[in-house]
């Protein structure tokens, strides 16, 4: 069940992508060398950390200079009791597009294995789906997909967002996003519900409020189950996510934030 929350968890916070209904502006927002380091709870248990980082090397993938963005998540102390998770999303963005050109999964979570390539060529709207065995060493699988459209991945979409000027929301305004992951398209609704002031470990921030609109599942509580809480300065990096599941609730929370392009702006 733990397992489950965390890669669900995932997937609301990072599956936001492209064509959105705002404006996309220059990337002012996070640069190579980036790490922000957030606790994962379920109530008064601590059960997993999860790191976002930007890699201090340019990659160039398909003549493209890329950012290597890897999110890791793994489970700690009682909840390693349950079952451990140790999973790694990543992706390759396109430094000047915010687009990614490839992106990959390895999964560990009990005794469950997955490990995932995926070549994305934006302009021919294709994508190639690469599966390797347990050891991430043999290939197993090849498909390939047609894309509507660009598309962000799992962990590239989130990072488009922080380059959409926020300010301009209003309060109800929605965001429809596409995005591939495990071999389908999805279509997001990405809700602005406001403004608020809230208290971390790392400091206080005003921060933009964000819901993504979730289909009827076993897991979340409600149509809007999950809470985003992203800071309103330059960095918009994510402070607080807070998802209402059918038995409790899931907290994450920022506990330290390296190598940002920006100054946090903090209420201290």
């Amino acid at each position: 069940m733990r397992t489950k929350i965390i890669s669900s968890i995932a997937l609301c916070l990072f599956l936001w992508s492209a064509k959105p209904m705002h404006s996309q502006q220059k990337n002012q927002s996070f640069n190579s060398g980036e790490e922000l380091l957030f606790n994962v709870s379920y109530g008064w248990i601590g059960l997993a950390d999860a790191k976002l980082v930007i890699s201090d090397s340019i990659f160039t993938i398909n003549d493209h200079p890329t950012y290597k963005i890897d999110v890791f998540g793994k489970t700690k102390g009682p909840a390693s009791w349950f079952g451990k998770v140790n999973d790694n999303w990543g992706t390759y963005l396109d430094t000047a597009k915010i687009l990614p050109h490839q992106s990959y999964r390895h999964i560990q979570e009990g005794k469950y294995r997955k490990n995932e390539r995926v070549h994305l060529d934006q302009k021919a709207k294709k994508a190639k789906m690469e599966l390797y065995d347990r050891e991430n060493k043999e290939l197993v699988e090849t498909k390939s997909f047609d894309l509507p459209g660009t598309v962000q991945d799992i962990v590239s979409g989130f990072y488009y967002l922080r380059t959409i000027d926020l300010k301009k929301f209003k309060s109800g305004d929605a965001v429809t996003i596409p995005g591939f992951f495990d071999k389908e398209i999805y279509n997001l609704n990405l809700i602005y519900q406001g403004k608020e002031r809230i208290s971390t470990p790392v400091g206080t921030f005003d921060t933009y409020i964000f819901t993504p609109q979730m289909p009827p599942n076993k897991l979340f509580r409600g149509e809007f189950p999950v809470k985003v809480w992203i800071s309103d300065d330059k960095n918009k990096i994510p402070v607080k996510i807070k998802a209402n599941l059918v038995v409790g609730s899931l907290d994450m929370e920022i506990v330290s934030a390296k190598g940002l392009r920006n100054n946090l702006v903090t209420k201290d």
